[in-house]
């Protein structure tokens, strides 16, 4: 089984601020809900734990699984350039992501999906159906998981399929 999560809340979550590769670790508050999800996972024995690069995801992952993870730079958060840490009502955006005419150095979509989409096709070629696999992620890095078992929405949203802050979705290898 796949247990994707996203990590828990930050201050830049709670400052409703775009949170990119600049962002925060943990708050308190995302600590407990780390916390909380350590205790709804309880009893399953991972078999692997990997995680984004980013403070915020390890700590999610490690706190909600009692193992160390390993970091894969193919789960981190899109890299939202100049945008990141700009409040999210004086965002100028396309759709769900910031206008990449307005700020230097937004991550291409379809380069987010791709690289996430590369992880999944090698996990699920080295893994067993069997195993018990922890992911820790982000919003976009967890709605590309979504989208890798449940298809593309027609809108490519992939947010649509993500994970809560500090919650989980589960999966299984065909």
């Amino acid at each position: 089984m796949i247990y994707v999560i996203r990590h828990g809340q930050t201050d830049w979550n709670n400052e409703r601020r775009m949170q990119g590769r600049r962002g925060l670790p943990l708050n308190v508050h995302g600590i407990g809900q780390a916390h909380s999800l350590r205790d709804a996972l309880k009893g399953i024995q991972f078999d692997h734990v990997f995680s984004s690069p980013q403070e915020r995801a390890l700590q999610t992952a490690e706190i909600a699984s009692g193992r160390t993870a390993v970091t894969d730079e193919r789960l981190n958060v899109i890299d939202l350039g100049e945008a990141d840490g700009v409040r999210l009502e004086e965002l100028k955006r396309i759709g769900p992501l910031p206008d990449p005419d307005v700020y230097k150095g937004i991550e291409d979509p379809n380069a987010l999906v791709r690289r996430v989409f590369h992880f999944m096709n090698e996990l699920q070629a080295t893994h067993g159906s069997e195993e018990n696999i922890l992911i820790a992620g982000h919003r976009c890095t967890t709605g590309c998981i979504g989208a890798f078992f449940k298809g593309m929405p027609e809108d490519r949203s992939i947010i649509t399929l993500s994970s809560a802050t500090g919650e989980n979705n589960t999966y299984q290898f065909k």
